[in-house]
């Protein structure tokens, strides 16, 4: 259905005011025209046949005789028909005409702008509940209202569902984060206790398996000061040219003996070298944390293949193993904070449900995006979309 197209502002209150003062006018004018046609018809229908015919040949050339002109007019209409007085009966028909006009444009001029009216009233309430702090409110828009506020009133809408959104995510991240810090301090309390209590000893083996959990909580709340500086738009990066293929190949490197120890194999696709300019570092990030996402999730499939395509604004990264992926529901959430596909697997191997919310938000950061897909068959492919950045441009990019 094809959306009726709205007036703006201006011109919707132009075309009201337009219409009532025309309309006005035009009433008032007709109004005196009928009671000159009526009064007309009403006098020559009471004159006599005779004084009737006369003043019809007369009524098309009173100079003919002009005096016998006004006698019959003053016969029939009053001596004071055409008394120049403003009490004449003229007058006295138009201020009665403007008397019952004004409630007509009143009424329709109430009634043009409670479009309007309703509007902001709608808008108006709904803000009220926003400020309350409840960001499911919305407003309603009104057939006729103008353009712009009906444009105001779909990004209230927008913005309010985002601050919903936002408002549900923070408070389920707010659950999952203090179930998250909480794992590990209290495994490394415990243990510490049991060896105040004499429960354990105080072996370097007793002291490795506290230090692990001190380590998991330290990267807990590195990665979640990441995220938040990445949500303030703070994220720092050191522009440098470089080549993609050769960053892919380092990380591949550097992953190896996990991927060997997972019997999984890292193969680069890159026919040419694809030189970017970026952060090598927060790039090295994100490809490391696409690579153990793949490591922990999809070793069974025993392959990772990582292709880079350059495009017309930018290049386009694939990351494909051939695990056993996961559910089509799945895919949406899989970017959000401490979500899982198999929350007992990523705690048994260390996986803090943040790694690939850090990597997307890096993505956007540097002006790119990050996307999960279910290829043909099995398997999940994360494609990873950078554009083209000059060092001017990509600090305003980059620190956004």
């Amino acid at each position: 259905m094809t959306q009726q197209k709205k007036q703006s502002l201006w011109r919707w209150i132009c075309m009201r005011i337009l219409a009532l003062t025309i309309g006005s006018v035009i009433l008032i004018a007709f109004s005196m025209w009928l009671r000159s046609l009526i009064q007309y018809y009403w006098v020559m229908n009471h004159m006599p046949a005779s004084q009737r015919d006369e003043l019809a040949l007369l009524l098309k050339n009173p100079q003919r005789d002009a005096a016998r002109f006004h006698q019959l007019i003053d016969a029939g209409w009053g001596i004071n028909y055409s008394t120049p007085s403003i009490a004449s009966s003229d007058w006295l028909m138009l201020a009665a005409l403007i008397a019952l006009a004004l409630p007509v444009i009143v009424i329709f001029g109430l009634r043009a702008a409670r479009p309007l009216s309703v509007q902001f009233s709608r808008l108006a309430t709904a803000a009220r509940c926003v400020a309350r702090g409840e960001f499911g409110a919305r407003a309603a828009t009104v057939e006729n209202a103008p353009a712009e506020l009906v444009q105001f009133t779909e990004d209230f809408n927008v913005m309010s569902r985002q601050l919903e959104r936002y408002d549900r995510e923070l408070r389920a991240s707010h659950v999952a984060m203090a179930h998250e810090l909480r794992s590990p301090l209290t495994a490394a309390i415990g243990r510490l206790q049991g060896m105040i209590d004499g429960v354990f000893e105080p072996n370097p083996t007793q002291l490795n398996m506290v230090m692990k959990q001190l380590q998991h909580l330290h990267r807990l709340t590195d990665e979640l000061h990441l995220l938040s500086l990445a949500d303030a738009g703070q994220l720092s990066f050191t522009l440098n040219t470089f080549d993609l293929a050769e960053l892919l190949r380092e990380r591949v490197i550097w992953m190896k003996p996990q991927a060997e120890a997972a019997g999984m194999e890292m193969r680069i696709s890159a026919a040419d070298p694809a030189i970017f300019t970026g952060d090598p570092f927060r790039l090295g990030q994100v490809f490391t944390i696409l690579m153990e996402n793949a490591v922990r999730y999809a070793a069974e499939g025993k392959l990772l293949t990582i292709d880079i395509q350059r495009r017309a604004a930018g290049y386009l990264i694939t990351f494909t193993d051939c695990g056993p992926g996961v559910a089509p529901d799945f895919l949406p959430l899989m970017f959000e904070r401490f979500t899982r596909g198999d929350s007992s697997r990523a705690r048994h191997s260390g996986g803090s449900g943040l790694g690939l919310s850090i990597a997307r938000a890096i993505c956007e950061a540097c002006g790119g995006e990050l996307v999960a897909s279910s290829p043909a068959g099995h398997g999940l492919a994360i494609s990873l979309h950078l554009p083209f950045v000059t060092p001017e441009a990509g600090i305003k990019n980059y620190m956004h």
